[in-house]
């Protein structure tokens, strides 16, 4: 591969980029919404739990460690958790129940109600994040999904919908951990205003 190839990958992912970042200006409300249903949360000793697959686990398991562990500054740590981190308890159910419910076991032993579940899925539609969600419901559980640009199962369910406005994978990734650290960012000032 040649400098201008890749020159030109680099400025194509940088301007994609950009392009969808402007698009969210328009979420900006939702993001809010999403931060005070968590602080909502977090208030009333409930806990704030994520789940996803792939990337969206790497995501799930980023966020929960800024709010559990720190963000911006010291604080007391916030009760949050991936729930794909206990490999012998998500292989346990994936081989004795089915992958399709290895985050809605979690949320049925660990949510409680006022509960957030945050669920990540950029399609929308992984099964078993679809079944956390419908778990954390019957928890009467608030349910977050951050999702994709087309309409799914998933949004369906959710109390507030963050749908990245693309249908490109690294994008909507991309998005999701931008969007995921303003949660972290307003939740932490929050509850812990810096002095």
């Amino acid at each position: 591969m040649d400098r201008h190839t890749i020159e030109a990958i680099i400025a194509g992912n940088l301007e994609r980029h950009r392009q969808v970042c402007e698009r969210l200006a328009g979420m900006m409300p939702l993001v809010e919404r999403a931060a005070a249903l968590m602080i909502q949360s977090l208030k009333n000793d409930g806990r704030v739990l994520f789940c996803g697959n792939g990337g969206s686990a790497a995501d799930a398991q980023h966020l929960a460690a800024e709010l559990s562990g720190r963000y911006l500054f010291n604080r007391p740590a916030l009760d949050a958790e991936a729930l794909h981190v206990n490999t012998s308890a998500l292989t346990a159910i994936a081989n004795d129940f089915g992958y399709e419910t290895v985050f809605s076991r979690h949320v049925e032993a660990h949510g409680r109600p006022g509960d957030t579940l945050v669920a990540i899925s950029t399609s929308g539609g992984s099964a078993n994040v679809v079944k956390a969600a419908e778990a954390a419901r019957r928890k009467k559980m608030r349910v977050i999904a951050m999702t994709g640009e087309k309409d799914s199962l998933l949004s369906g369910m959710a109390d507030v919908v963050l749908a990245v406005p693309t249908a490109e994978t690294p994008r909507i990734q991309e998005m999701h951990i931008l969007i995921g650290h303003t949660l972290c960012e307003i939740i932490e000032k929050n509850l812990f205003e810096e002095k």
